[in-house]
């Protein structure tokens, strides 16, 4: 049983390799769902973690419909996280349509090697889920993250199990969105997959204390709490990762 641990700074990283997660998905931006991260948050996570790091490839937040200025920041963007030393990156690409861009996907991929390549979520908002399967498998991406076409992983369990046998071994199928430790075991049993992503934040203080901010009342950004901090801690990815184990233990009995 794969963990993949979605992460935003480096404390949250280390805390993810710590915990035993067997790859980060390194991304900025969180609240917007996700965009890629600077140069400068790459090597420093490269250099403290000693897991796998996946790079999200994403210029902005809203759709997945990206024009030719975007197209080329992606471009340049999978070369620096080639050269970072990144294990794989994650992307994904529609067209107006809302069908995969099987091309400019392909296009990307192809830059991308030989690292790893995952199509992230964006498959969940494509407008028919079983072409866009194989969409994806035809721009021979490595793995497809799902939440089976639903807000989140859990109600999707029905069409994330279907995918999966849809998939046989032509791509892994991650799940992810809204998997907890308390429904993962559940979860992994009714849909068969072996990869599992998800996000174990905690609110925390700022590194010397909780930081102080005269003017709270002030809005920077568009959140709200917008100066509160969010980190994985290292015994929550533990506990996580400890019933993924027993997970696959149980399989292991089961088929001796």
């Amino acid at each position: 049983m794969i963990l993949e641990i979605c992460v935003d700074s480096v404390e949250s990283a280390i805390g993810s390799d710590l915990g035993g997660a067997d790859r980060v998905e390194l991304c900025s931006a969180l609240r917007e769902g996700g965009i890629t991260p600077s140069v400068g948050l790459i090597s420093e996570v490269r250099s403290a973690i000693s897991i796998g790091l996946f790079v999200l490839i994403r210029p902005r937040g809203g759709d997945f419909v990206y024009s030719d200025h975007e197209f080329k920041v992606m471009r340049e963007d999978i070369r620096v996280a080639k050269n970072s030393g990144a294990h794989g990156v994650v992307l994904g690409l529609l067209t107006i349509d809302g069908q995969v861009d099987v091309d400019r996907t392909r296009s990307l991929i192809e830059l991308a090697r030989p690292m790893e390549v995952t199509f992230h979520r964006a498959f969940d908002v494509s407008i028919d889920l079983d072409r866009a399967l194989d969409d994806v498998i035809a721009c021979e991406a490595d793995r497809l993250l799902t939440s089976g076409g639903e807000p989140n992983a859990i109600r999707g369990t029905e069409r994330i199990a279907s995918l999966r046998e849809a998939a046989g071994n032509r791509i892994r199928i991650m799940a992810g969105g809204g998997i907890r430790e308390t429904n993962v075991r559940t979860f992994v049993h009714q849909t068969g997959v072996r990869e599992v992503h998800t996000s174990l934040r905690e609110r925390s203080s700022a590194q010397n204390g909780q930081a102080q901010h005269a003017g709270a009342h002030v809005k920077i950004g568009s959140h709200e709490d917008e100066f509160s901090r969010f980190t994985v801690i290292e015994k929550d990815v533990r506990s996580f990762k400890s019933v993924l184990q027993g997970i696959h233990t149980e399989d292991g009995l089961k088929q001796s």
